[in-house]
């Protein structure tokens, strides 16, 4: 199967090494503590109106499903280094804009996976149409990306750094 750069996900050896480190956690030792509470649950009786029994079946859903998330996740991750400071917008960058081209209207976001996504700063997937609008282009240049609504916005790149997160 080849992989398009769609489905890639880059990440900096550290992110993939924490979220491997997260993988290996819920498919080991956290799976055995939810099945240990769910079998503590199960011993108090009556299923139905266990609401013990209940919030650990959920919690152990939530959790087989971030475990699949994560395998997918790194299926497709390659590892890279950061983006080189080079003016040009790329994953793993921070992009500071300007809508229309206007200077006092702006933002700045982190463009990368959600895996990346902090309360820190703002984060868009390359994926996304502002994401995709923006990928590739220098520091000075305008960018067209395609609103909800179907209209077009421009934006004009103001900067471009890594992200140093």
């Amino acid at each position: 199967m080849t992989q398009t750069s769609e489905n890639v996900t880059w990440l900096t050896q550290e992110a993939y090494n924490q979220l491997k480190a997260e993988l290996e956690y819920l498919s080991g030792p956290a799976r055995s503590e939810i099945a240990a509470k769910i079998a503590a649950a199960r011993e108090e009786g009556d299923l139905r109106e266990n609401g013990g029994y209940h919030a650990a079946k959920e919690e152990q859903g939530k959790q087989e499903l971030r475990v699949r998330q994560l395998t997918q996740l790194l299926e497709n991750a390659k590892v890279g280094e950061a983006p080189a400071a080079d003016g040009a917008v790329a994953p793993g960058m921070v992009v500071t804009i300007a809508f229309d081209g206007d200077e006092d209207d702006t933002m700045t976001f982190l463009l990368a996976s959600r895996e990346y996504a902090s309360s820190d700063i703002e984060t868009y997937s390359p994926q996304s149409p502002l994401g995709t609008g923006v990928n590739g282009k220098k520091v000075g240049e305008d960018a067209e990306y395609e609103l909800p609504n179907g209209k077009k916005a421009m934006v004009r790149i103001l900067k471009a750094e890594p992200y140093q997160g």
